[in-house]
């Protein structure tokens, strides 16, 4: 049924563009009306789907009420910072440290230099505690996969765990005395300070780093790994990641609540810190010890591991049986190995082809979804969801047309849309996204496939590229790469008739014709 109604003002209080009546101002041969069609959608289950290499990976454990519990996991090779380091006589480690930045903020100087942080990307209670272990890797994570004739890169998934459980090496590396580095690991938002002082002025120096994850490493482990290795393991990066397989970072639940932070670990190194003799200098007849470092950094091949556990009844029995004919109530939005939404628009028989007969001109057409409040009441919301086509794999057309950009990955795209629209207490309402050209393409072009379009949560809206999954479902092989970089999900209505009229899914298309 097409439902017409005229529109005598509009105006738009959201911060996204307006297109609507733009170029109709005071001329009065059109009308300016709006259509409103239903939109089918449905559930998708997404299962185990590649994660290596992400730009961001998880890393803790989040129990979300609206889904269930995630537990994350990560590996990463190392590459050495110097190839072929130079190893004088004596030497003796002092330290072996791992760092890895958090993501935050500074929200205070206090007039001693030291600063008040706030970390972002972190889900769950700020004082929860994950029993964390990290392993020398026995996993060879190769490049090139040979079963494509290594032509095409390997590929990692996301429900790999046991494979690198099975084959990690000895005992865990973060073996300190402090708990509060392993079995009671926490993301610390305090500055770390370190004073020096300088041996021939006694002038101290105090350096303030940004809040992250600050690791002791054993030391009998890297003596015997890098400072007494053969030159020839310490050559080149590519003899080095067959010798020194990498890092395994495994999570276990400590026994109490625990949380789950984003982090680029990219940004990671393990610093060996030694003193060796300096050969040409002696005092008393002993050799002069000098500061010596050697640095390891998180580069090369890495994969998120995802164990999904407690899943919530009524997401786990959404995903098991949509409805793709008459579509389903509530639409599960979970990133990583989780699930998406599947949308088919014009399902009326007829209904498109009697729309382009009309000969409207577009002026703006938008999806807008609301958020089931009642079952996020107590679940962090993704800022973000992307809304794509599902059929060619690829953006739509009012993404790539959207030339606007924010000042990081989650707030560009702005006239596109897909923001969260919050409430005045801080909980989500709806998700708007505008799809005017796709509209105005599929209305004017008769050849124009009505293709079906994919929804899904987002970590970086400017990523648009795919990850595979492991086992290709009815209607893709592929997912949205910022998809599995994100743990959130959220519970919006679909479109089906049973949901109530105010919260039900449809697409809006505001159009002019003459008179």
């Amino acid at each position: 049924m097409l439902v017409l109604t005229s529109v005598i003002f509009l105006y738009s209080c959201d911060k996204d563009y307006n297109t609507i009546g733009g170029d109709l101002i005071g001329d009065n041969h059109f009308d300016l009306s709006t259509y409103t069609s239903n939109v089918t959608a449905f559930n998708q289950k997404i299962n185990a789907v590649q994660s290596n290499n992400l730009a961001v990976n998880g890393l803790g454990i989040y129990a979300n009420p609206a889904f269930g519990t995630t537990t994350a996991s990560f590996v990463t090779q190392l590459g050495l910072g110097t190839l072929s380091p130079v190893i004088g006589a004596n030497p003796v480690i002092e330290s072996v440290v791992l760092t890895v930045p958090y993501y935050s903020t500074i929200k205070t100087t206090n007039t001693d230099g030291s600063h008040v942080y706030e970390l972002d990307s972190i889900y769950g209670p700020s004082d929860a505690k994950i029993k964390l272990s990290v392993y020398e890797s026995g996993y060879y994570m190769r490049d090139l996969d040979p079963a494509g004739g290594f032509q095409q890169a390997q590929r990692y998934y996301t429900n790999q765990s046991t494979d690198f459980n099975d084959v990690k090496v000895g005992n865990r590396l973060n073996d300190d005395s402090s708990v509060a580095q392993n079995d009671a690991f926490s993301f610390d938002a305090n500055e770390f300070t370190e004073t020096t002082k300088d041996a021939t002025t006694n002038v101290e120096t105090t350096t303030r780093t940004a809040p992250g994850m600050r690791l002791s490493l054993n030391k009998s482990f890297f003596d015997a790994k890098i400072i007494h290795a053969s030159a020839d393991k310490l050559a080149t990066n590519d003899v080095f990641k067959n010798y020194f397989r990498g890092l395994y970072f495994k999570v276990e639940n400590s026994g109490s609540t625990g949380n789950l932070a984003m982090l680029n670990f990219k940004l990671g190194k393990i610093t060996i810190k030694y003193k060796e003799d300096l050969a040409s200098t002696t005092v008393g007849g002993a050799p002069t010890r000098v500061d010596k470092s050697i640095v390891l950094n998180m580069t090369g091949n890495s994969v998120s591991l995802l164990e999904q556990s407690n899943t919530n009844t009524a997401y786990a029995n959404a995903t098991a049986t949509p409805d793709a004919t008459l579509g389903d109530e509530k639409l599960y939005l979970k990133g990583g190995e989780g699930s998406m939404a599947i949308l088919n628009l014009f399902s009326t028989p007829g209904e498109l082809a009697t729309i382009r007969a009309n000969n409207w001109l577009i002026n703006e057409a938008n999806l807008v979804f609301h958020i089931d409040a009642a079952a996020m009441a107590n679940s962090f919301e993704p800022n973000r969801i992307y809304l794509y086509d599902l059929t060619n794999n690829r953006p739509v057309v009012d993404y790539f047309n959207d030339a606007t950009t924010g000042t990081n990955a989650k707030n560009g795209k702005t006239i596109y849309g897909g923001y969260i629209n919050k409430q005045t207490s801080g909980k989500g309402l709806t998700y708007k996204i505008r799809i005017t050209n796709q509209i105005r393409n599929l209305i004017k072009n008769a050849d124009s496939t009505n293709v079906k379009l994919g929804l899904v949560v987002t970590e970086d809206i400017n990523t648009s590229t795919s990850h595979y999954l492991k086992t290709p479902n009815s209607f893709s092989s592929q997912v949205p790469k910022a998809s599995v970089m994100n743990p959130l999900g959220t519970i919006l209505y679909g479109g089906k008739s049973t949901v109530p009229e105010d919260k039900r899914l449809k697409l809006e298309i505001f159009y002019t014709k003459p008179n």
